[in-house]
């Protein structure tokens, strides 16, 4: 039996293939229809967007929001009102200051678990507290690269790698990345300083109302989910106990093998025969990294097409599922869209990709000509 599965309940909830399981899923994020909703708006009913790519946030915006404008979720960052920081499954995310500050002590217990398991061995006998207080001072002062920040904190360490000290200084202390880094158009290093230098505010501690309040948030925004796909999509694990807990506030479902999903109350669950419009995404899109089991999203067959070591392909959405990957390939005053179909397509799909394409192009490259590139397959 699937390790998800509660014989006593999972036995008689209603089953959801799918199809239900995609379209729920495209409902809550803004991919059946792109949403009246501002950048902020957004950023926080996702409960945050991938962002370890800086322009990753800004196409993931233009895909759900109707008249998304990039400046508007520039005019965010630099208005410290959405932070780049390390939250979920320890990868860099952009998220309200409201959200950063209830997510990073929640993450927190995490982002120490995968420092160890990756820096553990050759920090050993590292005062972890005395070094958190020596990056504090630093980035505190100006902000600094993680480059900088280990190479002044082997000064004090000289028998220690750079890199450890600086991800050790990553884990212990809550580090924003602040602009021009991430704002569009713009260049600049990766550089960082505290949220409490950013923000005014120190993340508070971390609580089960906070861890349960985070599982909810996961829900409304990728339910109805299993246990598995919440750990997944959080990075956080033993959390049975903590779903079980919220039982009284839950619908139960269980997909087509019996696995026990879980959602909040009031989360959509469309028709799945609603029609799903074609749809651009980026690479890293949360859309699908965030559940254990993806099949809800994408084939079996073809997740090795968008995702290979550590390179990650953008995909196309067609019909709710990713059918294809895209690129934009820039030669001088020419933008040219690539899609490569991973199956054959429609005649009426293919068309509604080069509509959709030509508008990701009008997003993406103003400036430029246009060409679009459909590979057959």
């Amino acid at each position: 039996m699937p390790t998800d599965a509660a014989p006593s309940a999972a036995a008689t909830a209603p089953v959801l293939g799918p199809r239900a399981l995609n379209r729920a899923l495209l409902d809550r994020q803004l991919l059946l229809r792109r949403a009246e909703l501002s950048a902020e708006e957004a950023v926080e009913h996702l409960a945050g967007v991938h962002a370890q790519v800086p322009k990753v946030p800004y196409y993931a915006l233009w895909a759900r929001l109707a008249g998304f404008r990039p400046e508007a979720l520039s005019e965010l960052l630099a208005g410290r009102r959405t932070v780049r920081i390390s939250l979920q499954r320890s990868t860099l995310h952009l998220v309200t200051a409201r959200d950063c500050l209830a997510f990073r002590p929640v993450l927190q217990e995490m982002q120490d678990r995968r420092y160890r398991g990756t820096f553990g061995k050759r920090m050993a006998g590292v005062d972890l507290t005395r070094l958190a207080e020596a990056a504090r001072a630093l980035v505190e002062e100006r902000p600094l690269t993680f480059g900088e920040l280990g190479t002044a904190l082997a000064e004090l360490w000289p028998e220690r790698e750079p890199l450890a000290l600086s991800m050790a200084a990553r884990t212990a202390l809550p580090l924003v990345q602040v602009p021009p880094r991430g704002l569009w158009g713009r260049g600049g290093l990766a550089r960082h300083t505290t949220v409490r230098q950013w923000l005014g505010e120190e993340p508070g501690e971390p609580t089960a109302q906070g861890v349960e309040a985070l599982v909810l948030r996961c829900l409304t925004a990728f339910g109805p989910a299993s246990v598995r796909d919440v750990q997944v999509w959080s990075g956080l694990t033993r959390l049975r106990g903590v779903v079980d807990g919220l039982r009284p506030r839950l619908r139960t479902f269980r997909d087509e093998h019996g696995v026990e999903l879980f959602d909040v109350q009031d989360g959509a669950l469309p028709d799945p025969g609603t029609p799903a419009p074609v749809r651009f995404l980026p690479e890293y899109d949360n859309l699908f990294l965030s559940h254990h089991d993806r099949t809800r999203v994408i084939a079996d067959a073809y997740r090795k097409r968008i995702w290979q070591g550590n390179q990650a392909f953008s995909p196309v959405l067609v019909d709710g599922f990713i059918r294809a990957v895209w690129r934009i390939d820039r030669n001088g005053d020419t933008a040219a869209l690539a899609v490569e179909p991973f199956e054959p397509l429609s005649r009426a799909e293919r068309e509604a990709i080069g509509a959709e394409g030509s508008r990701l192009l009008d997003f993406a490259a103003p400036d430029a000509s246009h060409d679009i590139r459909l590979a057959p397959h």
